[in-house]
């Protein structure tokens, strides 16, 4: 269980909300927050699917509702971002009534769905337990060869203010690989190359930019900072060549000690 109850969660951001304590174990009937994975099924843990199959109802932006719908059961509470609220209102009804209720969240809810797993657990007056997935991030991380206590990662995709996410890829450009969550569409791979660059980063840095991970059209883009940048500026699809569907990975300079051998 994650207590909140000391907690005054309309004071706190969502994903502090999430964050703020440890789940218990052995509390009867929670809530499940399940990360779906990728969008490819076959990524689709047993567990997360048993949660999903065996709750009466199920909540999560339309996306990822759409992705598991042939796996859900019961009755599907699907949002987007302007009927959030009032739909997590429904599902925490249906839960208080008794129903078995399910959350679900692409990839792994503790990579990038803090901000909703808080939403879900300030909504609901039950225990809110996750069952992690497998994460685009993880996948691209194998691709790109990468080892995750090599390297440092930082979500972009959230809102609001984004200077302290920022900052530490600039701080960690160069000595440590990046894994980086860009945010459709303001803060794409492009523009995170450029704010690196402007931060003093080397030019060579080999990057890559994966797409649709997992996906039958999964793509691979391989270029440097410098040439990843001429992508910058821009807010709407358009002005990107790269899908909402991407990770970008920044190699560590070879001569750096979490760089390759």
């Amino acid at each position: 269980m994650t207590d909140t109850s000391d907690l005054d969660v309309d004071e706190l951001p969502p994903e502090a909300v999430a964050a703020a304590t440890p789940e218990r174990p052995g509390e009867d009937d929670p809530v499940y927050a399940v990360g779906i994975g990728p969008g490819n099924l076959d990524y689709l843990t047993p567990r997360g699917e048993r949660a999903i199959r065996e709750a009466d109802a199920v909540v999560g932006f339309e996306t990822v509702v759409d992705f598991v719908g042939d796996r859900i059961d019961g009755d599907a509470f699907a949002c987007g971002y302007d009927d959030e609220d009032e739909t997590l209102a429904a599902f925490a009804e249906r839960v208080a009534d008794g129903a078995a209720g399910t959350a679900v969240l692409m990839g792994d809810p503790n990579f990038s769905g803090y901000q909703f797993l808080g939403r879900v657990q300030a909504a609901v007056d039950r225990p809110v337990r996750v069952v992690p997935g497998i994460s685009s991030l993880q996948i691209a991380a194998s691709r790109a060869r990468t080892p995750m206590e090599d390297s440092t990662f930082v979500t972009l995709h959230k809102r609001g203010d984004l200077a302290a996410d920022r900052e530490r890829l600039r701080a960690a450009v160069g000595d440590r690989h990046l894994l980086v969550l860009p945010r459709p569409y303001d803060v794409m791979p492009g523009d995170i190359a450029a704010d690196l660059l402007d931060a003093g980063a080397p030019e060579s840095l080999p990057a890559l930019v994966y797409e649709r991970l997992t996906h039958d059209d999964e793509a691979v883009t391989e270029t440097t900072l410098d040439e990843l940048a001429t992508h910058a500026g821009g807010s709407d699809p358009d002005d990107t060549p790269f899908s909402d569907l991407s990770v970008l990975v920044v190699r560590a300079d070879a001569d750096s000690p979490g760089g390759p051998p």
